[in-house]
């Protein structure tokens, strides 16, 4: 496993971040406690999940809210390797009934941590994430609620997600003016097929000094040989054609064609393209199964060549490069 560190943080993650989205609803207990402990056997020493994430298996918890944090608060106390993990996790999204209940108040900043830290069996998180921007409430009151975490030694790092350059741009300036550290990572949707973060997200991160978490390298499953699979009978279900590009079971058609023409799986291509950009920390692989967990981790031996990358950036265009040259002088 090869490590890198968290933008301009002197902390180390593995290439590949286990995301924990399916544990507690496609993934029951037992089989993911299987795929952590195949994790860290592998070198993964980087684990993200969120408040929300997780299914309805409980009556109690009817949306299931917090199932996936209890899954690895155990894993980590059963296996002894809390002190050896990066743990992540987000705050956001309503978790309880009421106008109060989500978002980034210092109301819910405060409640959401205590509620993680409970779940996760553990004293503190490791990098805490803002699921989305608030544009409700101030970077004043934000920064304030998360400097007390900091102080208070609940949280070590706080990063953004799904965050857009300038609200990116905007929470650093804030934190700058508080001689606060702000956010040492951004975690966005990035992949051959959905390429809009190249435009000004992957630039701002660079400038920033932020780490760049990807989620979704596969597109769903969609660059993991879904037209092969879907013509085979053995994908679970048909393919969607997403509305943002009305070419895209060609342009999936040419993928397929490029990865058997060259040997290589699909998936791996996926993740090996998204690996090879500088920017990107760590892509985020979020298995169902042990298998998916093994697939991902083989992109980390595929180095794809300058041919290839060429190859595949015509079959996928991307936004024609970084803001303002992709659509002005």
């Amino acid at each position: 496993m090869e490590y890198k560190k968290l933008g301009r943080t002197g902390l180390y993650v593995s290439r590949l971040c286990l995301g924990t989205m399916n544990f507690g609803d496609c993934t029951d207990k037992a089989s993911a406690f299987d795929i952590m402990d195949r994790a860290w056997g592998l070198g993964i020493n980087f684990i993200d999940t969120a408040d929300v994430y997780g299914g309805p298996q409980r009556p109690d918890i009817p949306l299931g809210y917090g199932i996936s944090e209890e899954i690895v608060g155990e894993w980590l106390q059963k296996s002894g390797k809390r002190n050896e993990v990066v743990l992540a996790t987000k705050l956001y999204q309503p978790m309880i009934d009421g106008p109060n209940g989500r978002r980034l108040s210092a109301y819910h900043i405060r409640q959401a941590c205590e509620d993680s830290l409970r779940r996760l069996k553990t004293d503190h998180i490791d990098l805490y994430q803002f699921h989305h921007i608030d544009r409700e409430t101030l970077w004043e009151e934000i920064w304030q609620a998360m400097e007390v975490l900091v102080q208070q030694g609940k949280v070590l790092y706080v990063g953004s997600c799904n965050f857009p350059a300038w609200g990116i741009a905007a929470a650093q300036g804030e934190a700058r003016l508080r001689r606060f550290m702000g956010l040492v990572s951004e975690q966005s949707r990035y992949s051959l097929a959905c390429r809009t973060i190249e435009l000004e997200v992957i630039p701002a991160c660079r400038h920033l000094g932020l780490g760049l978490m990807t989620y979704s390298p596969l597109d769903g499953g969609l660059l993991a040989g879904a037209l092969k699979k879907a013509a085979a009978g053995t994908r679970r279900s048909k393919p969607s054609l997403p509305v943002r590009d009305p070419k895209f079971y060609e342009r999936v058609a040419a993928y397929e064609a490029f990865c058997e023409e060259r040997g290589y799986a699909p998936a791996d291509v996926a993740m090996a393209w998204v690996l090879a950009n500088p920017v990107v920390t760590s892509p985020i692989a979020g298995p169902r199964t042990l298998e998916q967990l093994e697939g991902s981790c083989r992109a980390l031996e595929l180095k794809l060549t300058d041919e290839d990358m060429k190859a595949l950036d015509a079959i996928f265009p991307g936004p024609g490069g970084e803001a303002p040259e992709a659509y002005a002088w």
